[in-house]
């Protein structure tokens, strides 16, 4: 009897670890297939503050603050990635990867050794599913957005794992580079200090980081610069924050919506508050460091980053928060549970955060499609274009010396082999039907037949631009050709009147009456 148990106990966890395989997978996926390009302004914007236009590094700029946060780490590795890899988002996103699953591995060592092996596997695969679910997949398909939170992150839970384990000084140290990453690590001070606390360790193991986190928070808010943040409101509208705070906490199970998000959020921060105050032993001391990290970063989420324009809590690069309160609150519960009913909720956290996050995995794809025009932009060097895509103009020297894409070899307008300087008999191409739009900054406009891609012209022919196609339009003067028939074009600075050329199903058609 007692064998037949085990054996069914080893095959249950077997299975939980292969469980675990599957969100690990869809993310390192995702990771993999990142578009190339970093698209997202925060990269060009730090990239051109910390190097000069032959693409050294300024060392000194690198302890300026990027908004409104320490950004040591980032920026370092943003520079790095620019100069040794031609700034492939991908190892970013890879990068930003590795160490969530790092985070995954780390919280599944602090589950307490008292809890049998099926409890342990089944808790791995619950981590993983929420700490590498789709609502958190703007962090690997742009790296710019996952290696300004992730590595922060890391070290937060790394900090929290050592004192867990007893191992002070290292904790400290690991606290210390988070905190040269992002705001994230922030918490890490006061969680290793509860660790302390709940340990019973000596009183200056619980006094120091307390007074080595008030130390940063003084520091910072003495050193930060005075203007607001774009996400940030100056108004102290309580119940607007307080919103922000449970979204925060409670984003991993909604699909984008509100009120969904607070009453998660609400639930999770009461389970967090009853089981905190019900387990105090050291054994899950660690576990309540994580709980309050979690509560922490909501807390900072309200009050630094609240909007009235957006939903600022539902934004994906947030869910970790509600992904590391919900950890605790997993890992603080399993004893009240068996082993098999802990099995059975991963299994069911993992199909809820995979239905929920699948919309907001969407939503971002669409929004970070939408800047496929950026490489374009950055190679023909139009900085109308790039302010209006919120990239920084005065990157283009850092990013030519670094030999950053799009600035190399391997740049391609992915238009049939057409490139920058070719030339095409615009008199030999059949009219298609459309509508410019907008001619400045950007081109914008639609055709029919369907644009696969879309290139520009000068009057003779020669392609001095490009952009992207295939957009969805909702106007009904385009949509009753096709509904995504919208185009996005930019054309090197000079071109008085730019000719419109969009391929379809591999035959070349020219934008009629220009």
């Amino acid at each position: 009897m007692l064998q037949g148990r085990q054996q069914t106990e080893a095959y249950l966890s077997r299975g939980a670890l292969i469980i675990a395989l599957l969100p690990a997978g869809a993310a390192l996926l995702q990771a993999v297939r990142a578009p190339k390009l970093n698209v997202l302004l925060d990269y060009w914007y730090v990239l051109a503050k910390i190097t000069d236009d032959a693409g050294s590094l300024l060392p000194g700029m690198l302890f300026s603050y990027h908004l409104d946060q320490p950004f040591v780490v980032p920026a370092l590795l943003f520079w790095a990635d620019a100069g040794l890899f031609g700034g492939d988002n991908r190892v970013l996103t890879l990068l930003t990867f590795l160490l969530m699953a790092a985070s995954v591995v780390l919280l599944a060592l602090m589950v307490p050794k008292s809890y049998e092996v099926t409890r342990r596997a089944a808790l791995l695969a619950a981590f993983a599913f929420l700490l590498l679910s789709p609502h958190g997949t703007e962090l690997w398909v742009q790296g710019t957005n996952g290696i300004s939170w992730v590595p922060a992150l890391f070290f937060l839970v790394l900090g929290v794992f050592l004192a867990h384990r007893g191992r002070f000084w290292p904790s400290l140290a690991a606290a210390a580079l988070g905190c040269f990453c992002f705001s994230v690590a922030f918490p890490a001070w006061f969680a290793i200090a509860l660790v302390g606390l709940l340990r019973r360790d000596r009183p200056f193991r619980i006094v120091l980081p307390s007074a080595l986190g008030v130390a940063t928070l003084v520091f910072w808010f003495l050193t930060k610069p005075g203007d607001a943040h774009s996400l940030a409101s100056t108004d102290f509208d309580l119940g607007r924050r307080l919103l922000a705070v449970t979204e925060a906490l409670g984003s991993v199970w909604s699909p984008g919506s509100r009120p969904v998000a607070v009453v998660a959020g609400v639930i999770v921060l009461a389970a967090l508050v009853v089981l905190g105050v019900r387990t105090r032993d050291a054994e899950r001391a660690g576990w309540l460091g994580i709980g309050l990290s979690a509560i922490a970063l909501a807390l900072m989420v309200g009050l630094g980053r609240t909007s009235a324009a957006i939903d600022v809590g539902l934004i994906s690069r947030y869910s970790v928060i509600s992904a590391l309160a919900t950890c605790a609150v997993f890992a603080l519960a399993a004893p009240l549970v068996r082993g098999g009913a802990v099995l059975a909720v991963a299994l069911v956290t993992g199909l809820a955060t995979y239905l929920t996050g699948s919309a907001v995995k969407d939503q971002v794809n669409s929004a970070y499609g939408q800047l496929g025009v950026v490489a374009p932009a950055l190679r023909v060097e139009a900085p109308d274009a790039l302010r209006a895509l919120n990239i920084e103009p005065g990157v283009v020297p850092a990013a030519k010396a670094l030999g950053t894409y799009p600035f190399t070899d391997g740049f391609t307008l992915g238009c049939g082999g057409h490139e920058l300087g070719s030339r095409i008999d615009l008199a030999a191409l059949p009219p298609a039907a459309g509508k410019i739009d907008d001619r400045a900054p950007l081109l914008r406009g639609w055709t029919s037949p369907h644009p696969d891609c879309v290139l520009v012209t000068d009057q003779g022919g020669t392609v001095v631009g490009g952009g992207m196609a295939s957009i969805a339009r909702t106007d009904s003067e385009a949509a009753a050709h096709d509904p995504n028939a919208g185009w996005r074009a930019v054309a090197r600075p000079g071109v008085t009147a730019p000719v419109i050329v969009v391929s379809s199903a591999g035959r070349l058609y020219r934008l009629g009456g220009q």
